[in-house]
């Protein structure tokens, strides 16, 4: 099997690697610190991992038509159940299908890019097309997400992103937040609650000290990941479609998720109860978008 084509972007001191074929994703993105070194913002994607074409080993993909995991890929919608594939790592189906299939570069220059993604229905009953339109600057990066709906009735979404941050061992993830789901453990949610305090990101978590995967709501937007040991920090800013963060803290490993999503996890089922999952409800011929921008500085010393 070929390795997949990637498209390079550079601005200023950012450089940023797409590979539209694996997923729409971003395989790298990179700094050059003031000092002059060269910081990976992202997990770096391996060359195995483009060699065997490994999404689950790149450094962001999309999401899209969900965030997260649906219970046992089902859901009901204007009296029809809808069945969707299971993930599989599990029974859930999980993050979309945005992320398994390949997409297709519509603009590509030094510094712009625009993946398409255009699905026509199957076990997802819905017609769309969805795409992440990235912009390089000096300052940083900025990635739109737009998902239009061509069916002819209300389609139900969910879109974001899925980063994957390098893991330093004093790395710490700040970011202002006010519910938590808790999770049983296949991680579907079972309640929301105030963040208990051990693990509330608004002051600050240290990555080392934690494992987590869990949605985290009422998130205002903003959140920073500090590399003190690289004297650096990434903000990251997000429009108001994205309001649920999705922190992933594997034990043992060398990264971390932080998310910027739309849904909590099994909003299309949690929906039917409740009013705060997230669920957007897209009319015919009707968009959605959403904005998620990245921005490195040198770290100050407190």
């Amino acid at each position: 099997m070929s390795t997949p084509e990637i498209l390079k972007l550079s601005a200023g001191d950012l450089a940023l690697d797409l590979c539209p074929s694996l997923g729409g994703s971003i395989t790298g993105f990179r700094w050059r610190h003031p000092k002059g070194s060269w910081i990976d913002l992202l997990r770096p994607t391996s060359a195995a991992s483009l060699a065997r074409r490994e999404v689950e080993g790149v450094s962001c993909f999309p999401l899209t038509p969900y965030s997260n995991r649906l219970r046992n890929g089902r859901f009901e919608w204007d009296e029809q159940e809808i069945a969707l594939p299971p993930d599989p790592s599990g029974a859930h189906a999980q993050h979309g299908h945005g992320w398994r299939r390949p997409w297709q570069a519509v603009e590509a220059g030094s510094d712009r890019a625009t993946l398409r993604l255009s699905h026509a229905a199957d076990a997802w009953p819905f017609n769309y097309v969805i795409e992440q339109r990235f912009e390089l600057g000096p300052a940083g990066l900025d990635i739109e997400l737009v998902a239009r709906n061509d069916s002819a009735r209300t389609m139900p979404y969910g879109f974001g992103l899925h980063p994957y941050f390098p893991r330093t061992p004093k790395c710490r993830l700040a970011a202002a937040v006010s519910g938590y789901w808790e999770t049983d453990r296949e991680v579907m949610p079972l309640r929301h609650i105030p963040p208990p305090a051990g693990l509330d990101p608004t002051g600050g978590l240290a990555i080392a000290d934690h494992a987590l995967d869990n949605a985290f709501t009422g998130w205002q937007g903003r959140a920073v990941v500090d590399w003190p040991e690289h004297a650096a920090r990434l903000t990251i800013n997000a429009t108001a479609a994205l309001r649920v963060l999705v922190i992933y803290i594997p034990p043992g490993e060398d990264h971390f998720c932080a998310e910027p999503v739309s849904n909590i996890t099994d909003a299309f089922n949690l929906a039917r109860s409740r009013g705060d999952t997230g669920l957007l409800r897209v009319a015919p011929g009707r968009s959605v978008s959403a904005r998620v921008a990245f921005r490195p500085e040198p770290r100050v010393e407190p």
